[in-house]
This record gives C-alpha cells, structure tokens and sequence, in this order.
C-alpha cells in the first residue's frame, strides 16, 4: 500500500516499485472522467507510463479482471475506487465498504502481487459536510484494512517515501 497526500509523489513512487518487480506489469485504473481537467491528469498519468504498462481501466469491479499470480498490478487509487462505490451504493459506507472488502479479499486471492495506492484525506480536518464526512469515514476504514492485509505500507511525503510496514 502506498498512501500520502495529494500530489504527495504516490504514483510515481508505486509506478517505479511496480517496475521493480515486474517488466510488464499492470496499471488498473480506477478514475472516471467527468471533467476536462480530470482528462488532463488521466494524461498526464498515462504519459508516465510507456508500452511496457498493460492499461486496464475498472472503475467499479476490480474484481471483473482475471490476474494471474505472476502478476503485478497497480491499483490507482483506492480513493478514485472508494469514490465511485460510495455514490453506487447510494452513500451508504457500511454497503459500500463490505463490497470493497469482498472485491479486495477476492483480488488478493489471485495470488497476483497488488500495489494499492490511496491517499490519506483525513489529515486536513473534519469538514462541516455530512457527506464527506461519511465519505472520510469510508476512506479511513478502507485504508485500515488495506493496510493491514498489506506486507509492506508506504506514506509518501514530499516525494519521500517512508515505510511504516
């Protein structure tokens, strides 16, 4: 897992690790683009990244792809992901975060490697909204729990990596 701030350096650092193990490995995008300014980040990510990156885009159903257990995968984000189940299940945490659980435990049973990259939005405060309040609460759970099934966990900080896993 790697987690960190917004434009905290996460998808470089897991970028680089995901070349480290594998020389093909597997970018599993999880963004839905609503705007054109989410399309120029898409971009900007996809230019990244050369011909050696398979590209599969899963905005809902990680799970919907088959991996191999020699696989290593690039889950980005956990947040963009957490996101799209949220409003899917009509904001409701407790729906959504089962179904992130049961779709996470049945990724990690592929027996592929999975870098799962997310970001730490609870740092900057409660916010006076419900929703995203809720929405705070869906990411800190999900988190927690990635966290814990993970081997390693990195928090990225001004592009610096610090294992704390």
């Amino acid at each position: 897992m790697v987690t960190g701030g917004q434009r905290s350096g996460k998808s470089v650092f897991a970028e680089r690790l995901a070349l480290s193990m594998s020389a093909h490995p597997i970018y599993l995008a999880t963004a839905r683009v609503y705007d054109e300014e989410m399309r120029k980040r898409v971009e900007i990510h996809k230019q990244r990244r050369a011909k050696q990156w398979m590209n599969i885009e899963s905005p809902l159903y990680i799970t919907e792809n088959e991996f191999q257990d020699t696989d290593v995968v690039l889950l980005d984000c956990l947040t963009l992901w957490a996101t799209n189940c949220f409003f899917e299940h009509r904001e409701q945490v407790k729906e959504a975060l089962g179904e992130m659980k049961r779709q996470i435990e049945a990724a990690i049973n592929t027996g592929a490697t999975f870098i799962m990259v997310t970001n730490e939005i609870g740092l900057g405060g409660v916010s006076a909204n419900t929703m995203q309040r809720q929405f705070a609460d869906l990411q800190g759970y999900l988190n927690q729990f990635v966290a814990e099934k993970a081997d390693d966990v990195y928090l990225i900080v001004s592009g610096i990596p610090v294992k704390i896993k």
